[in-house]
C-alpha cells in the first residue's frame, strides 16, 4: 500500500502505518530483512533439512509488522521467512518482469500490485503455480479471484488486500469553514456523487480559513472517480477504451474543473516536500480515502493533529476500490510446495486481520470482516471512526472492475497532467493531448 523508505507515486498502495492505539505496530520488527535491492532467489533445503523462504515485494505488506513471519517460523521451526522489500513498486515491477524473462532471481512468494495483475495473467500465467489448486478462492470477495486468473481458469495471485473507498476530512477546518463535522451530516451533503463533493468544496471555499484548501489533490480525486466503475481504461476484450471511457470522461471533466475553480492544493501524493508538510501544517481540508489512506494521513500529519480528522463514507452510491496487490508463486522456486502453503496461511482470515491491526490495510479475505479485530475496529486518531464497518459495507459491494494490462501506465501519465494543470496552469486540452500521446506510445 506498507513505513516507507521512498514515495510509492500514485498510490497504489499502502505506504506509511496507523499510528493510532487502535491500530498499532509492534514496537519491535520481527523476523526479516528489508532492502532496495534485487532478492536473493529461491534456494532449496540446506543438509538440515531447514528452509528459507523469500518473500519479494514492495512499500508495506505489514506481514513483519504484525509479526508473522515470526509467528510462522514457532508453526513450523525448519522455516524462515525472508523479506526482501523494493521501496518503490515502479522499480520492483520492471525487476520483476526481467527475472521472469531470465529466469532466474525469482522469490519463492512474489507480490504483484493490481494494475499489474492483468498484464501478468496475459503475458507470464504460465510461470506461475495455479494458487486455486491450494487456496478456496471462494474465501475472498468475488471480484479479487477473478483479477487474478488467467485465459487458462489457473488463479495465478492470491489476493492480500483491497482498497475500499471512504472520505477523509479535516474536522477543524470544517469547523472553521461552517460546514458539518458530524460523519453521517458530511455523508448526506456528498451523497450524490462527486459532483456533490465538488460543490461542498465551494461551499468550503467561501469561509475556508487563510492558507487552505478543500482537497490535496485533483488527481487522487480522479482515480477515486474512476475506481467506482466496472469500466475504466480497457473494455472487457482487452482493447485500451480510455479516450471513451465514460469514468475516465467523468474524473477528468471534475478533475478540470477543481483546476479552474482552485479547490485543491495542487500537491501530487505522497511527495516529501509538498503533500507531507501540507498534512502537518493542516492546509488540506478532505483526501479522498481508500483504506490504505488513512495510515497515510495519521503518520504524516502527525500527533499535532490527531482527532482533528475524521472519516465518512465515500460520495455517492456506488462502491469503490483503489489499490490492493497479490501474493504469487514462481513455479521456478525451489519450494514450491512449502511457499504455496506459507501464501495460503498469510491470505487466511486470522492474518489479514491481523496485517490490518498493524498498519490498517483492508483485507481481501471475506471471513476476516466478523473477526473482532476487523468488525470492531475504531481509529482515534479519526475520532474513533468505525472504519471495520465502513469499509467492510463497502468492499461487499464495490463492483468488478475491468482490467487492463497498462492500468498502471495510463492511470500515472493521466494523473500526472492534472497535476500540471493544477500546478503550472497547463489548459486542459494541452493536458489531455499530451496524457494520450505519451500512453499511446506507451502502450503500442
Amino acid at each position: 500500500m506498507r513505513i516507507t523508505r521512498t514515495v510509492v507515486a500514485g498510490r497504489r498502495r499502502r505506504a506509511a502505518v496507523l499510528a493510532t492505539t487502535g491500530l498499532t505496530i509492534p514496537a519491535l520488527l520481527l523476523t526479516g530483512c528489508s532492502s532496495d535491492s534485487d532478492t536473493s532467489g529461491s534456494t532449496g533445503p540446506d543438509a538440515n533439512g531447514n528452509i528459507t523462504l523469500t518473500v519479494a515485494d514492495f512499500g508495506q505488506f505489514g506481514y513483519k509488522e504484525a509479526g508473522l513471519f515470526a509467528k510462522y517460523h514457532e508453526l513450523h521451526p525448519n522455516i524462515t521467512v525472508k523479506e526482501d522489500v523494493t521501496a518503490d513498486e515502479k522499480i520492483y515491477y520492471p525487476k520483476l518482469l526481467q527475472q521472469l524473462n531470465s529466469g532466474s532471481g525469482l522469490a519463492d512468494v512474489q507480490g504483484i500490485e493490481v494494475g499489474r495483475i492483468k498484464e501478468i495473467t496475459d503475458t507470464k500465467a504460465d510461470s506461475f503455480v495455479d494458487l486455486g489448486k491450494v487456496i478456496d478462492v471462494g474465501d475472498w470477495v468475488s471480484w479479487k479471484a477473478k483479477q487474478a486468473t488467467a485465459p487458462s481458469g489457473a488463479v495465478i495471485g492470491a489476493g492480500t488486500d483491497i482498497g475500499p473507498m471512504s472520505l477523509c476530512y479535516n474536522t477543524d477546518l470544517f469547523k472553521k469553514a461552517g460546514l458539518p463535522t458530524d460523519r453521517a451530516e458530511v455523508a448526506k451533503k456528498v451523497a450524490g456523487g462527486w459532483e456533490d463533493y465538488l460543490k461542498l468544496g465551494e461551499e468550503y471555499k467561501k469561509k475556508a480559513p487563510a492558507g487552505t484548501y478543500f482537497m490535496d489533490s485533483a488527481s487522487a480525486m480522479f482515480n477515486a472517480v474512476v475506481s467506482s466503475n466496472a469500466k475504466q481504461y480497457y473494455d472487457e476484450g482487452g482493447k485500451p477504451v480510455y479516450k471513451e471511457s465514460p469514468s475516465v470522461q467523468q474524473g477528468w471533466k471534475l478533475a478540470t474543473e477543481v483546476a479552474s475553480k482552485k479547490l485543491s492544493q495542487g500537491l501530487a501524493q505522497f511527495d516529501t516536500n509538498t503533500w507531507v508538510p501540507a498534512l502537518r501544517k493542516g492546509t488540506i481540508a478532505t483526501v479522498a480515502c481508500p483504506a490504505w489512506m488513512a495510515g497515510q494521513i495519521s503518520a504524516n500529519a502527525g500527533e499535532g493533529n490527531k482527532g482533528k480528522w475524521d472519516i465518512t463514507t465515500a460520495p455517492g452510491a456506488t462502491a469503490a476500490n483503489w489499490g490492493g496487490s497479490f501474493l504469487a508463486v514462481p513455479k521456478s522456486g525451489k519450494n514450491v510446495e512449502e511457499a504455496g502453503k506459507l501464501v495460503k496461511w498469510l491470505t487466511a482470515p486470522e492474518q489479514q486481520a491481523a496485517v490490518f491491526k498493524a498498519i490498517g490495510v483492508f483485507p481481501s479475505n471475506k471471513g476476516a470482516y466478523d473477526l473482532p479485530d476487523v468488525k470492531n475496529a475504531k481509529l482515534p486518531y479519526f475520532n474513533d471512526a468505525p472504519i471495520g464497518q465502513i469499509y467492510a459495507d463497502e468492499a461487499k459491494s464495490i463492483p468488478e472492475a475491468v482490467l487492463g494490462p497498462k492500468d498502471g501506465v495510463i492511470k500515472d501519465t493521466i494523473s500526472t497532467q492534472i497535476n500540471n494543470m493544477e500546478q503550472r496552469g497547463t489548459s486542459p486540452d494541452k493536458a489531455w493531448k499530451a496524457a494520450t500521446d505519451a500512453i499511446d506510445k506507451a502502450i503500442g
